[in-house]
């Protein structure tokens, strides 16, 4: 069974749009930023300021290892998530965008990985005076937002199954 054509688009563009938009911030980032000196985007609101994170998600670490350890773990997602793209159906637009936004974004922070010993490049920092959100960059946005996307696509569906299951009428 064939994927619909659509999907692939979809997937496809997603994905690569947000590596590349990833891989192209992050370059710029390092070229013209100074590691943890803030440049004000807008006001003390949204500033870019480069960090490095060695380890995964809010700076968890796993020691020596961390490296591969998560990077075997953004491989082991980039698999679970292809499966479940290549078993998405034809008019299953938001899901496949969903699962695009989430491939593009581990395989971005992948690049990192082993692209760069110091870790994944971050630098867009949101906040305001000392209440600041943790520093993050293209690929977690996308994964945030494939996230959270693919979880209201999932809801929906759900619902939607209930709501079936209740108009049918009992068995005989």
């Amino acid at each position: 069974m064939g994927l619909a054509p659509k999907n692939v688009r979809v997937f496809w563009t997603a994905a690569v749009s947000v590596v590349v938009l990833d891989v192209a911030t992050k370059w710029l980032a390092v070229r013209n930023l100074l590691e943890h000196y803030p440049r004000r985007v807008l006001g003390d609101v949204v500033r870019f300021t480069l960090a490095y994170n060695p380890g995964a998600a809010f700076s968890m670490s796993a020691g020596t290892y961390q490296r591969l350890i998560f990077g075997g773990l953004a491989m082991v997602a980039l698999v679970i998530l292809y499966r479940l793209y290549r078993s998405s159906k034809a008019g299953e637009t938001a899901r496949v965008l969903a699962l695009g936004l989430a491939w593009g974004g581990a395989a971005g922070n992948l690049v990192d990985r082993f692209r760069s010993p110091r870790g994944v490049i971050d630098f867009i920092d949101i906040g305001t005076r000392t209440v600041r959100f943790w520093t993050f960059n293209v690929a977690d946005s996308a994964v945030t937002v494939g996230a959270i996307l693919l979880a209201l696509v999932l809801w929906r569906e759900d619902r939607a199954r209930e709501a079936q299951a209740s108009a049918e009428p009992p068995p005989a």
